[in-house]
């Protein structure tokens, strides 16, 4: 299996935007447009990469919720009809990122941090993108940008694992669900709880790809291949870590897309 060489990762954020429903906390997921060139048709987390303004991880994924969905996550008030302008001068004007959102500053203390995944190195296309939690607000609405966005759905962890190959969802988001499930349980502290407790703990993510009876395979840091199967840039947990539990690799499936054990 061919490595890409010389392909820095680029920074990157995403958003795991939480709200509480009959059914249980639910996650917002975007399916992104099927001629995008990374992850196409697949449904994700809002996100992506980092402007040259922002120094800070969380202002780069408070902007792509806005950006992506129209959620806002700002210490100042704000009105539907401003929300709606700004997000237009963004996707549509194409107007300076820094100038816009300086008009309703993203709130960091919002988001809290989840986890650092960073692309296998195998990928043209590499991404160093750090994951953060943070709560829909009240009296907002999400909705697609219809550009690099198109569909979206409020899903529990649960539920999005029973509609994984539906969804097409990518590793990352496999993994949260899967890791989700437990806390949600406990409402949307318990999935903070849960975060904050990782976030002690943090280590970044960076799969392995190897071909396998089954077809392409992903390892995860600790599963007990990952040195010596695996192709590419590493970076090994050890199996005792806080992190490195429950299932260690991705096998795509023909048949079922994407599939964690």
């Amino acid at each position: 299996m061919a490595e890409s060489q010389d392909v820095e990762p680029k920074a990157a954020a995403s958003v795991i935007l939480l709200r509480p429903s009959a059914a249980g906390v639910q996650i917002y997921l975007l399916r992104r447009h099927r001629k995008a060139s990374f992850m196409s048709s697949s449904y994700v987390f809002p996100g992506g990469i980092a402007e040259d303004y922002e120094t800070d991880d969380r202002v780069v994924a408070g902007r792509e919720l806005f950006e992506e969905s129209g959620v806002l996550l700002s210490g100042t008030e704000t009105h539907a009809t401003e929300r709606e302008a700004w997000r237009k001068a963004l996707n549509i004007d194409k107007a300076d990122p820094a100038e816009v959102m300086a008009k309703a500053p993203i709130d960091v203390g919002a988001l809290t941090y989840y986890a650092h995944w960073i692309t296998p190195s195998v990928e043209k296309r590499r991404y160093s993108a750090k994951f953060y939690i943070a709560v829909m607000p009240e009296n907002q609405i999400a909705s697609p940008d219809n550009k690099e966005t198109v569909d979206e759905v409020w899903v529990t962890p649960e539920e999005a694992l029973g509609r994984a190959k539906e969804l097409a969802l990518p590793p990352p988001q496999l993994r949260t669900c899967y890791e989700l499930v437990e806390p949600a349980k406990e409402g949307i502290e318990g999935i903070l709880a849960f975060a904050r407790d990782g976030a002690a703990h943090a280590h970044p993510i960076l799969p392995r790809a190897c071909a396998s009876d089954e077809g392409l395979t992903l390892l995860l840091p600790w599963d007990a291949e990952y040195e010596s199967a695996g192709n590419g840039a590493s970076l090994p947990m050890p199996g005792t870590h806080k992190l490195a539990w429950g299932a260690s690799r991705f096998i795509l499936s023909p048949d079922h897309g994407w599939i964690h054990r």
